[in-house]
């Protein structure tokens, strides 16, 4: 079956937000790896633009793009007022990029890796003193000043890669992928300090897998192989769904998952606890097909309902070619 392509870009509907990131028509390619493939959307100042899609995505690719690190084959950059593409330095000084891994020296303190970036971007003393108080205030930090990063726990790395980012007051944010790894308490605070950064005026964009992390976005674009799929409010996204989802709720969801592969009118299954979420291109063959094929197999269930879709429905399902109405296949080229 041929492979999903681009969707119609869904544009900025907020007209008294001004733009602050705008990107056109990107494209790089690393070898014989189309890693970003067209790709154009617009984020709003001061708030939160999520780029969520599976591994391979392109996130991070798009991410460094957009910092100045890696020059595009093709297409605009606009970030903060500054032509990326043309003048790449000159949007540094506004800009804060926190990759992955961030580069914390985990042989030096809290304090003094936050002075050695202050250093970097020329925050003279006092100013540094300022903001790094409130920052390490805000992320219940301070009386780990003195404290070696290498000796942090993930969550605390995590966060005082965040300070040292944010040191010299950029205008835009860019993280990629900054709570992988990190416990959900730790994942909670450092949303909250993203949170309290808009009320500074700070514009956030970044990258997550994980779909809870997408719902807090004020907007999110969907990547898959480089390409968009959509972009839209989170809250948009599940009425988006052509297909209907019928949960099933059994003891044996997992089983229930494995038996459903390959059943005809549906596309796919996600185990959810105790219930799966079924795929389906008809709510009847709850009726029809799905409750007959669970007695004949003598599985346990409780009920089969149809129920509203939720973000991560809507996230499965647009992965599987033809789930979402925005889908092309190289024939509609």
């Amino acid at each position: 079956m041929p492979g999903p392509t681009i969707a119609p870009l869904a544009l900025l509907m907020d007209n008294q937000l001004s733009i602050e990131i705008e990107v056109r028509g990107l494209r790089k390619s690393f070898a014989q790896l189309l890693a970003v493939n067209d790709l154009s959307f617009t984020a709003p100042a001061g708030q939160v633009f999520g780029l969520v899609g599976p591994d391979g995505a392109g996130k991070s690719t798009t991410i460094r793009m957009l910092a100045g690190i890696l020059p595009p084959d093709a297409g605009e950059i606009r970030v903060a007022g500054c032509d990326v593409v043309a003048a790449p330095e000159s949007v540094k000084p506004l800009i804060s990029y926190m990759p992955q891994r961030f580069g914390l020296y985990e042989d030096l303190t809290v304090d003094e890796n936050i002075r050695f970036y202050a250093d970097l971007f020329g925050v003279e003393r006092r100013p540094r003193e300022r903001r790094a108080e409130e920052l390490l205030k805000a992320c219940a930090m301070n009386e780990f000043r003195r404290r070696l990063a290498g000796k942090l726990s993930g969550g605390m790395k995590q966060k005082l890669g965040l300070v040292c980012a944010l040191i010299h007051t950029p205008r835009v944010l860019l993280l990629d992928e900054p709570t992988t790894g990190v416990d959900p308490v730790s994942r909670r605070e450092f949303w909250a300090m993203l949170y309290a950064l808009l009320d500074q005026g700070v514009t956030i964009l970044v990258s997550t897998s994980y779909l809870d992390e997408a719902e807090r976005c004020h907007r999110l674009a969907l990547l898959h192989e480089g390409r968009l799929v959509i972009c839209d409010r989170p809250e948009n996204l599940p009425a988006q769904m052509t297909r209907a989802v019928l949960a099933i709720v059994s003891p044996e969801a997992g089983r229930i998952k494995q038996l459903l592969a390959g059943v005809e009118g549906v596309s796919d299954a996600l185990v959810l606890g105790d219930s799966v979420h079924v795929f389906v291109d008809d709510a009847s063959l709850g009726r029809t097909r799905l409750k007959p094929l669970l007695e004949a197999a003598m599985v346990p269930y409780a009920s089969i309902e149809a129920v509203s879709p939720t973000i991560e429905d809507f996230f499965v399902d647009a992965l599987v070619p033809g789930g979402y109405r925005g889908w092309q296949t190289s024939s509609d080229q």
